[in-house]
């Protein structure tokens, strides 16, 4: 189904860009942290990696399917490291809370 030949192969790839995209945004809300967004990406492709091929009773083996999810785990991971470094490198307000006198 995957193909750049068919309208059908390239909806699914758009389908595919735009759900890497949204996922790095859960990385942003869930995760928080940029160390660990590599490895949340991995894990949750490598599931849907044995969610195909149990599916599908097969490995999967076209070329395509593979070039997809490559480029999809490297921008889930680059864009939620990107995102999750932002919030991390944002400064720590210190007056922020109102001197007592004591």
């Amino acid at each position: 189904i995957l193909g750049f030949s068919t309208p059908p192969g390239r909806l699914s790839m758009m389908a595919f860009i735009l759900n890497a995209l949204t996922c790095a945004l859960g990385l942003l809300y869930f995760i928080r942290r940029g160390k660990q967004c590599l490895d949340f990406t991995v894990t949750v492709h490598f599931f849907h990696l044995l969610g195909c091929w149990i599916y599908n009773s097969r490995f999967p083996s076209t070329l395509t399917w593979w070039l997809v999810h490559i480029v999809c785990t490297a921008l889930m991971a680059a864009i939620g490291e990107y995102l999750c470094m932002r919030i991390e490198l944002r400064e720590i307000p210190l007056a922020s809370a109102p001197k007592s006198n004591v």
